[in-house]
């Protein structure tokens, strides 16, 4: 989630100490049509691309660019979007983040999305990858209108699989809210460094060094998409599955691949996005490179 920025920080949000500061906030809004980026404030390097209209113009692909490529211990960045009644937009990510060794300083990322009356924000980002000694803060928070839809997914993995490096020193914490009309109807928090029992439980990780989960705000979940979605199938050693809530729908993923969520949670996508917005599921183009 994004919090506002008080003034000292605003007048720090650039390099400083060799810690990143960055903000990006985005506006969109209906035109004749056309979900359009009507706004666009950014302090530091956190950016965004051209809009992308591959679905044609109801909806706004947008993809968010982090130019150092990897985020540090003292770094903290910061994403608001705000979307206008009856626009629809798409926010993903060009490729994993990645989270370096905190060198005694904790990391963050708080995202915040504000969500009008008929409006439909997907934000698909890419996988966060922790590397060995990482501390980090990942916080969200989404307030929706009474009509407002919302679509959100987040992967973590625990080390860089691809060098067989274990998290053997760091700590995560993770939180997400999300609010209809100022109540809250979801709430999850997580609190993990490599020792803590719930990251070995039955009832947590499992051991596992791949965790994901995917959230849908758009009311009651209809039979027959449940049931469509209970038949996705995790590839490979994963523990998964889906659950209904009068408001929201949950997705969950434990496994060793983070590659193997993406697909799973892009799998319920393609089942849940013709509910929740009326269209079927169309790829970014950034996913195909």
């Amino acid at each position: 989630m994004m919090l506002p920025m008080d003034d000292a920080q605003t007048k720090t949000v650039a390099w400083s100490d060799k810690r990143w500061q960055a903000m990006l906030a985005l506006d969109f809004a209906a035109r004749s049509g056309r979900t359009t980026l009507v706004g666009k404030r950014h302090q530091g390097p956190l950016v965004v691309q051209k809009m992308f209209y591959p679905e044609g113009d109801d909806v706004c692909h947008g993809i968010i660019i982090h130019p150092p490529g990897g985020v540090a211990g003292g770094d903290h960045l910061q994403l608001h979007a705000t979307l206008a009644s009856a626009s629809s937009a798409l926010l993903t990510t060009p490729g994993a983040g990645k989270w370096y060794k905190a060198n005694q300083l904790h990391a963050s990322q708080e995202i915040r999305f504000q969500l009008a009356a008929n409006s439909c924000l997907e934000w698909l980002p890419q996988e966060n990858i922790l590397f060995d000694g990482s501390a980090v803060h990942f916080s969200n928070e989404i307030d929706l209108a009474e009509t407002a839809v919302f679509c959100g997914w987040d992967i973590v993995c625990f080390g860089r699989q691809a060098r067989g490096e274990q998290w053997q020193q760091g700590e995560l914490r993770q939180s997400m809210q999300v609010r209809r009309e100022g109540r809250l109807i979801w709430n999850e928090r997580l609190f993990a460094q490599p020792d803590s029992v719930v990251m070995r439980s039955g009832v947590g990780l499992k051991g596992m060094p791949v965790n994901g989960s995917l959230v849908v705000a758009a009311g009651v979940v209809p039979t027959e998409v449940l049931e469509a979605c209970r038949e996705i199938k995790a590839k490979g050693d994963a523990y998964y599955g889906v659950s209904a809530l009068p408001e929201i729908f949950s997705a969950r993923y434990i496994g060793r691949s983070s590659e193997a969520a993406r697909e799973y949670f892009e799998g319920l996508w393609q089942v849940l996005r013709p509910w929740y917005a009326a269209r079927p599921a169309v790829r970014p183009r950034i996913w195909n490179t």
